[in-house]
């Protein structure tokens, strides 16, 4: 499946931090800020979620909810969010559906190294489902308020 802006955005169901099965559908009526990041307490990751966590008034203002996907278990997404204070909710995405079904399923280079991980990227999906903005490959500085500030001019 190819992501186009302006269409649907890929349904998933993964398990949430709040202990229940989680669906995109769940988030119909409002805009949703769906960031997928590498792994859970490592550095960039750490500080991309703290500046949503931040910001999350602001994106709430705005009638958006902030969802976080790794392929961390439920388990380490509650010490994350324990450990930072974190007002959203993480979804574990352990056999990398949703990650493949958004295209951040990728092949990465590292130190000479070849694997398969995660590609940092947010996607920004109207209140009717639609996904109208993509930012793939993100340096974490700054982009939190690039994507809450193309929510506040656009939706």
């Amino acid at each position: 499946m190819s992501l186009k802006v302006n269409e649907a955005a890929p349904d998933f169901e993964l398990a949430g931090s709040n202990g229940e099965s989680v669906k995109l559908t769940d988030f119909r009526g409002k805009n949703v800020v769906l960031y997928f990041y590498p792994k859970d307490m490592t550095p960039g990751c750490t500080t991309e979620a703290c500046d949503f966590r931040d910001q999350h008034e602001n994106f709430t203002d705005l009638d958006a909810v902030i969802l976080g996907v790794s392929p961390d278990p439920v388990g380490r997404h509650e010490k994350f969010i324990e450990k930072h204070g974190l007002p959203f909710l993480l979804l574990a995405d352990e056999e990398n559906k949703a990650a493949e079904a958004y295209g951040v399923w990728q092949l990465k280079k590292n130190f000479g190294k070849e694997y398969m991980g995660i590609v940092r990227s947010t996607f920004i999906i109207d209140k009717e489902g639609r996904l109208v903005k993509e930012f793939r490959n993100v340096k974490v500085k700054g982009h939190v308020e690039k994507a809450l500030n193309y929510i506040r001019e656009n939706l």
